[in-house]
């Protein structure tokens, strides 16, 4: 089997692609970082998905953009994330061969679940991309190709860092009194 994991190099993506190397059957796992794959550029997706046109498993994932107030957002800034956070996924599901029986997963955020009025980018796209692969899941499920949505709660990476001021304060709001690991997310598979 083979796998792809975009953002594979750091925080949530390398977990999954550390995880996805324990499995035995797993023979070919191919990660991408932002310095050999930004998504927000159309022209390096698309040549990355002529190096790379199939696969078992496909881990569409990536970095999110900064916070932001919704009033604040430049049109630049909109078209950049449509094009991380939507339009890539688009162009590599439309010209990727999933093998049948593969998978496919989609790392999402809780914020599609609990939106942040600073998160309006990431919010408005990783919803958007949610509900179209729930879409294409019914003609995917025909080939018996999973689609899978996971959209994590606050995992301890360097963004979350980044997005909270007060780690400490932050955690001890949450049910569990902590952030989740890597490790507790990528071992979905």
């Amino acid at each position: 089997m083979k796998s792809i994991i975009l953002a594979g190099s750091r925080g949530i993506g390398k977990g999954i692609a550390d995880a996805i190397r324990e499995i035995d059957f797993v023979k070919e796992v191919i990660t991408t970082s932002s310095k050999d794959l930004d998504t927000s550029k159309l022209k390096e997706v698309k040549d990355f998905v002529k190096n790379h046109n199939n696969t078992d498993i496909l881990v569409l994932n990536t970095g999110g953009p900064p916070a932001k107030d919704f009033f604040q957002i430049e049109e630049e800034e909109w078209i950049k994330y449509f094009n991380q956070l939507f339009y890539s996924f688009v162009y590599i599901i439309q010209n990727l061969h999933i093998n049948d029986g593969g998978y496919i997963f989609l790392i999402s955020s809780n914020q599609i679940k609990e939106p942040d009025s600073k998160m309006s980018l990431s919010v408005t796209y990783r919803l958007a991309f949610s509900g179209l692969l729930k879409l294409l899941s019914k003609d995917f499920a025909k080939r018996e190709i999973s689609c899978i949505n996971i959209a994590p709660g606050n995992i301890g990476t360097n963004r979350l860092e980044n997005l909270i001021n007060d780690m400490k304060n932050f955690e001890s709001s949450l049910p569990l009194g902590r952030v989740g690991t890597v490790r507790e997310i990528s071992v979905f598979i």
